[in-house]
């Protein structure tokens, strides 16, 4: 029988905290331990990375039988584009903890996070080809060790101070990206997060804005920008909240309840 994302959304979900004692979780961390589960459990979600890199993989192998005056360069996002958040994510929807920087800062410090299905293999496959790869994130600055040991984990290409670009004084990426256009020829943008591709996306455009730019962009998708799914969080939710983060989690709750579609 087929079940409904949005149905099970909605629903009040029963957990089991440490102590033993069952908690109910609100709309929207019962909803986030369901996308962790699909993110760490179903085929559907690797089949789509894989489908994402497949592609990826084409367009490297295209652009390099081309003439370039500038050395040839993909730029990724890490968070999940390369690298698998989802039993942190998880951990926190299941105690019904909103996010909190100082938990997200002790699971990037250990650096075990497992990789993304077929971004290894994509990265390996670029620099294999002479691109090389940057890596461009919002982590901060006192994630680098925690992250470098990550990527350095899998014996990503370019897995250096270098080549890795973490956030500074804005969230947008533009700046970073720019800096790499200076001397690369960008063949390939990853990420799963808009704002990872565009500087359309930021300053927290709303809701339908987001939707009107990505029609905008659409014959990048797929050729210029390599798109990976993340159903847990990104700028698709805070804009749901008008990216107020200031909002509890039983106003959360009447904004996914107020504006979900359901049948009649």
């Amino acid at each position: 029988m087929k079940i409904k994302f949005a149905i099970c959304t909605a629903l009040i979900c029963v957990a089991i905290n440490s102590s033993g004692q069952s908690q109910k979780l609100s709309t929207a961390n019962g909803g986030k331990t369901w996308s962790s589960l699909w993110q760490q459990r179903s085929a559907e979600y690797k089949a789509l990375c894989f489908q994402a890199y497949n592609i990826a993989c084409l367009r490297v192998a295209e652009a390099v039988k081309h003439k370039h005056t500038k050395p040839l360069a993909v730029i990724t996002d890490i968070d999940e584009t390369l690298l698998d958040n989802s039993p942190e994510d998880a951990r926190a929807a299941i105690n019904n903890q909103e996010f909190d920087t100082k938990d997200w800062k002790k699971w990037t410090s250990q650096g075990i996070a497992d990789t993304v299905p077929g971004a290894p293999a994509f990265f390996k496959y670029a620099a294999s080809k002479g691109v090389t790869v940057f890596y461009i994130t919002n982590r901060d600055e006192d994630e680098r060790a925690g992250t470098l040991k990550n990527l350095q984990l899998y014996h990503l290409p370019n897995a250096d101070n270098a080549h890795l670009l973490l956030k500074t004084n804005t969230s947008s990426k533009e700046t970073r990206r720019q800096q790499v256009l200076k001397k690369y020829t960008i063949v390939l943008l990853c990420g799963d997060n808009l704002a990872d591709f565009n500087a359309l996306y930021d300053n927290h455009p709303s809701e339908q804005m987001r939707e009107e730019n990505t029609k905008k962009l659409i014959k990048d998708f797929g050729s210029k920008y390599i798109v990976l799914p993340n159903p847990s969080y990104g700028d698709w939710e805070g804009s749901l909240y008008k990216f107020d983060y200031k909002l509890t989690q039983a106003q959360k709750d009447s904004v996914i309840r107020s504006t979900i579609k359901t049948a009649h």
